[in-house]
């Protein structure tokens, strides 16, 4: 595949006749920055990580380099979609059958959580663009339902957020499905976090990499993000961010060794992997810390600017500031353990209305670009969490063997039962929130080369890390 260095963004009238066509069945008269720089190096059949945001365009960046690509009359599976949700999957497939479907391309979607025969007979009438969740789509590929024989582009979209949904074991599987041949593989992802990076390195020949930028293409490096927040519920706000962004690694700042306690004591109590360093701590349990630190092995650290001064931590993917610093410097030096060595991380800040004022005076001085995003609902972890457990329950379900499941037959009719009966219900909540507890609160997997430990076998994760193609 050719490298040739940077190519110029496309304009809608450059575009091949039938991509034109697509567009305007569709209505769109211009293409968006992220459809305009990427289509060019698509089409080009480029190895790509391209930075995109949910609601920048990205799915018409890939989907438009199909028609193509991808030959109509070839019913199999040329193209596989690689994301993160089942909402997901449903808007990539539905626009897929919008610019895809008048040119003889169909595509089938898959996610977990429903049953499975409507998708299989999906599958095996023929489809040229396959979209799905890695758990399900590896479910198909065992069943044999469809190949990736004739795989022609493999796009993973919203990849930080696929490796921070516990897809990372699947995805790997899925691997051992592809070809032994060169084919085009793209990444997209809202930031580069050294674990999507190493991902890269291990799904994409030689990537090229490129962003939204105004006048060049490099690759970006922190994000700065912030959320008003009550100051009565910072508390309960930093678990919802933590459950929506489930980080690989975190430091989490106060100012106080007094907040450090109660901070790290509310995680620990949520059940996460929570440790606190602060000057309280006895040189013994000083050292406990800092060992865990050293290893890798310690998820979500609590400090103080002063007990964090010297710390190096790999790979941190995350900081998130409970409070505010003191100073517009102390800013800059705590955003600045993450987004090291090339990668990009993601600097969190939560504050109050009047907390905000300091931040954006921090910002201007520096020239940091500020994103506000809106603070996550309940109703939004409840369903990132529901889906996230049905892709676990689902990658267990898979391990086991026929012996197992017929063993566990025992239980479906205790199973309907308790569903059907709202008191009783509870009790399969407290089992799927033990379950979730003691995998997703666990150390993620983590692309080769990860420092942190890995997460139990039961979360999914396949013995020997790819199954041999069958």
């Amino acid at each position: 595949m050719s490298t040739n260095g940077p190519l110029p963004d496309a304009t809608m009238e450059q575009l091949p006749e039938r991509l034109r066509d697509a567009a305007a069945r569709v209505g769109w008269t211009s293409l968006m920055p992220v459809q305009a720089r990427a289509i060019p190096y698509l089409l080009g059949m480029r190895n790509m990580m391209i930075q995109a945001r949910t609601g920048s365009g990205k799915t018409g960046a890939f989907l438009l380099p199909m028609l193509e690509r991808l030959d109509p009359g070839r019913r199999h599976c040329q193209a596989l979609v690689l994301v993160p949700t089942r909402e997901l999957a449903r808007q990539v497939g539905q626009e897929s059958e919008k610019l895809c479907g008048s040119a003889g391309l169909r595509t089938v979607i898959v996610y977990g959580g429903v049953g499975y025969g409507a998708q299989i007979e999906a599958l095996k009438q023929g489809a040229q663009i396959v979209v799905g969740t890695p758990g399900r789509t590896l479910d198909h590929l065992l069943k044999r339902a469809f190949s990736l024989d004739d795989i022609e582009m493999l796009i993973f979209d919203e990849a930080d957020r696929m490796l921070s949904m516990g897809f990372y074991p699947d995805m790997k599987q899925i691997q051992g499905y592809l070809p032994k041949r060169n084919l085009q593989a793209c990444m997209f992802s809202a930031t580069f976090p050294a674990y999507v990076m190493r991902t890269a390195r291990e799904f994409i020949r030689e990537p090229e990499f490129i962003t939204l930028s105004l006048d060049h293409v490099h690759v970006t490096d922190t994000a700065h993000v912030f959320y008003l927040v009550p100051g009565m519920e910072k508390d309960r706000s930093l678990v919802r961010l933590i459950e929506i962004e489930n980080p690989s690694s975190a430091i989490i700042f106060c100012n106080t060794k007094s907040k450090v306690h109660y901070v790290s004591a509310v995680l620990q109590r949520f059940g996460y992997d929570a440790d606190e360093l602060s000057a309280d701590l006895s040189q013994r349990d000083r050292e406990r810390v800092l060992e865990k630190v050293r290893k890798g092995t310690l998820r979500f650290l609590v400090a103080t600017d002063v007990a964090a001064r010297g710390l190096d931590i790999p790979d941190l993917s995350h900081v998130i500031q409970y409070e505010p610093p003191e100073d517009p410097e102390g800013y800059i030096h705590r955003a600045g353990r993450t987004g090291r060595a090339g990668a990009a991380g993601v600097a969190i800040s939560l504050v109050s209305d009047l907390e905000k004022m300091d931040l954006d005076r921090t910002a201007k001085r520096f020239g940091i670009d500020l994103q506000e995003r809106p603070l996550p609902t309940p109703a939004d972890v409840e369903a990132i969490v529901a889906e996230r457990v049905t892709a676990l329950l689902e990658a267990r379900l898979r391990n086991r063997d026929k012996l197992i499941i017929e063993r566990s037959q025992r239980f479906v009719a205790l199973g309907r039962s308790l569903a059907e009966n709202e008191d009783e219900s509870a009790i399969i909540a407290m089992l799927l929130d033990d379950y979730y507890q003691q995998t997703l609160h666990a150390p993620l997997l983590q692309p080769a080369g990860a420092t942190v430990s890995k997460r139990p076998r039961h979360a999914g994760a396949s013995r020997h890390g790819r199954r041999s193609r069958r």
